[in-house]
């Protein structure tokens, strides 16, 4: 069985997704979960074995050996679970944690759990002792999970979950400091239709400042602004991106960018994972440096160390404030 698939339940697991909106939905029918900050995974048990994928089809299994066992031990032949792989540090997630496991072997992957063992927040099934549910609403599902969950114990968890809108907006309220990136929505109706953006995700986003240190393209027409956070030492860190500007922003920020009066913290060739930690290609990328610059940014909530994850929203340039007194947020 391939990392996925699953010969007796019919082939590959296409995950179902969700598209963002801007608020969390006010309208009948609908459940609501907090917004985990993990790795999604796809969990197969069949012929005595346990198999943990992500959303994009790597085999995890060997990365994850604490959930591979608990789901062995607590979980019954022919289920396909979807969830969340998260890691807990006090009472916040860690992400870079669970990152760190990615890119371990499975010996390593042993002695880390060991220090800081995962857990697995399920939120859906697909499967039940051999026979596929995607088609049920997902109503039904919740039922059938809940009843597999009454068994649960750490690190298996079953995702907290209301019918209730305001209990979700007090959930994006309290739990916040945790590293809860927000809140999702579903249909109550819905089948599950892997691969679809038939969820909804709200993300919690800040607004706050980051310093322009380089782009792609050219200073008369940048494509994506790079940025910078300087540590506690005043070194400028690599932080993150801008999503793709739009001509206006792009006309907008050229009066801004000049070339480097003197010598620049960065080089110009940078990994193609410093701009997009999911690149599938690992080349390196030519950036145009230029004169560091503040800027007013809107990003969500989801952070490694100083960078931010997902590409973040410019607001506007603040070429009044100093670039060495922006640092870490």
């Amino acid at each position: 069985m391939s990392a996925g698939h699953s010969r007796a339940l019919g082939g590959p697991f296409d995950l179902a997704l969700a598209k963002a909106v801007p608020t969390i939905p006010d309208r009948p029918q609908m459940l609501f979960e907090p917004k985990f900050d993990g790795f999604r995974t796809g969990t197969v048990i069949e012929d005595g074995r346990v198999r943990i994928w992500s959303r994009n089809g790597t085999d995890l299994t060997s990365r994850l050996p604490e959930l591979e066992q608990a789901v062995a031990e607590q979980v019954d032949e022919g289920f396909v679970l979807d969830g969340e792989a998260v890691i807990w540090n006090g009472e916040q997630f860690d992400f870079d944690a669970l990152q760190r496991r990615m890119g371990a072997g499975a010996a390593l992957a042993r002695r880390l759990a060991a220090r800081q063992p995962a857990s697995l927040v399920v939120f859906d099934v697909l499967a039940v002792l051999g026979r596929d549910v995607r088609s049920l609403p997902l109503a039904d599902r919740r039922r059938l999970l809940e009843e597999l969950a009454t068994d649960f114990a750490p690190p298996l968890q079953l995702s907290p979950a209301t019918h209730d809108r305001a209990v979700a907006v007090q959930w994006w309220d309290d739990l916040a400091h945790t590293g809860v990136e927000g809140v999702m929505a579903k249909r109550l109706d819905e089948p599950c239709r892997g691969g679809v953006r038939a969820w909804f995700k709200v993300k919690r986003r800040d607004t706050t400042e980051a310093v322009v240190a380089a782009v792609i393209g050219s200073c008369s027409r940048p494509t994506m602004l790079v940025l910078g956070l300087h540590d506690d030492s005043g070194r400028l860190r690599f932080a993150g991106r801008t999503g793709s500007l739009s001509s206006d922003q792009a006309a907008k920020a050229a009066g801004f960018l000049r070339p480097p009066a003197g010598e620049h913290p960065w080089p110009e060739e940078v990994p193609s994972t410093w701009l997009d930690r999911f690149a599938k290609e690992k080349r390196l990328v030519h950036l145009t440096l230029v004169e560091p610059v503040v800027v007013e940014i809107s990003a969500d909530a989801a952070r490694s160390g100083l960078a931010f994850r997902h590409s973040v929203r410019l607001v506007r340039f603040r070429p009044e404030l100093d670039p060495g007194d922006v640092r870490s947020v």
